[in-house]
C-alpha cells in the first residue's frame, strides 16, 4: 500500500467541527460533505485539493465529537493519506473504519511542509519527502488494516469478505 501526493499542511488540535462544520450534519452525502470539508480553518481547501494529496497535521488532530463525518470528508475530497503527530482515537477508529488511512509520525508531521510531495510505503512503513529527500520510519500497517483500507472500510471488506 503505497501513497504519493502533494501536502497540505494544518496545525494542532484540528477538531471535527473544523472539519465538517455542524452546520452540514444533516446530510450524508459525502460529495456535499467533502466540499465544505475545512472550510472554517481554511476557505481554499475545496478548491484547490486534489485526488491524492496528503493531508499533515500536528498533536490532537480529529478531536472534539465522535461524528464519522469528519474522515468521511476528508477522504470523499480526495485525500489518500493523514499524517499527524498524534490523532484522537475515535478519529483514529473511525477513520480505519471508512477506509481513510491515518499515520502517526510526529518527525515527519514536524518536519514536512506544505506543498512537498511525500510517498508512504505502509507495507513497509516508510515515509519518504520526495522534495527533501528525508525519509521517516514508521510502524507498517498490519495486514488486516490495509485490507480494509484497501476495500474502502469496515463494512466493505466484511460485505465482501475480505474481513474475518
Amino acid at each position: 500500500m503505497v501513497f504519493e501526493g502533494k501536502v497540505i499542511k494544518y496545525g494542532d488540535n484540528v477538531d471535527t467541527d473544523v472539519i465538517i462544520p455542524a452546520r452540514y450534519l444533516n446530510t450524508s452525502d459525502k460529495k456535499e460533505l467533502a466540499s465544505h470539508c475545512m472550510e472554517d480553518l481554511d476557505q481554499t481547501f475545496a478548491e484547490r485539493v486534489q485526488k491524492g494529496d496528503i493531508m499533515v497535521a500536528g498533536f490532537n488532530f480529529g478531536c472534539g465529537s465522535s461524528r464519522e463525518h469528519a474522515p468521511i470528508a476528508i477522504k470523499e475530497s480526495g485525500i489518500s493519506l493523514v499524517i499527524a503527530k498524534s490523532f484522537a482515537r475515535i478519529f483514529y477508529r473511525n477513520s480505519i473504519n471508512i477506509g481513510l488511512a491515518i499515520l502517526e509520525c510526529p518527525e515527519a508531521a514536524e518536519a514536512i511542509e506544505e506543498g512537498n510531495i511525500v510517498e508512504a510505503d505502509l507495507n513497509k512503513g516508510i515515509l519518504t519527502n520526495k522534495t527533501t529527500g528525508k525519509q521517516y520510519k514508521t510502524e507498517p500497517f498490519p495486514e488486516f488494516i490495509q485490507s480494509i483500507i484497501t476495500n474502502g472500510g469496515l463494512v466493505e471488506s466484511i460485505k465482501n469478505g475480505s474481513f474475518k
